[in-house]
């Protein structure tokens, strides 16, 4: 089984109790890496104590990626070679896929954005 990298997205349907069984079984089989700026984005939202308790302790079993230097000058490449092919993503959209492309792992996602980027990158892209 490969790895797998969750956008924010899906973490979001995750939290709210909807989350796929592909995600599920991936937990548990710990296939899952956590881009950093998505742990960022999800512990933005509006959490009690106990919740933002809780989500810290699973975030924090998770294998990071995207800490090094190089990924993030990939990271930069890669904005680059898709605005030039007139596709324009934010930074934190190229991080989350280049943690992916970075693991040759899939990408677990509701947003449409992804599925552009894989129209022009090697990116493996699941839905729920």
């Amino acid at each position: 089984m490969s790895a797998l990298v969750i956008d924010t997205s899906s973490w979001i349907s995750y939290l709210a109790g909807r989350a796929p069984a592909l995600m599920d079984e991936a937990l548990d089989e710990g296939r899952v890496y956590l881009p950093p700026l998505v742990a960022a984005e999800i512990l933005s939202g509006k959490l009690s104590p106990s919740e933002r308790a809780e989500l810290e302790s699973l975030l924090s079993d998770l294998p990071l990626c995207g800490l090094e230097r190089q990924h993030w000058f990939r990271v930069g490449t890669l904005r680059s070679a898709l605005r030039a092919k007139g596709l324009s993503v934010s930074t934190p959209d190229a991080h989350i896929a280049q943690c992916a492309l970075d693991l040759r792992a899939e990408l677990l996602t509701e947003d449409l954005v992804f599925r552009r980027i894989a129209k022009f990158e090697a990116l493996t892209v699941v839905e729920p």
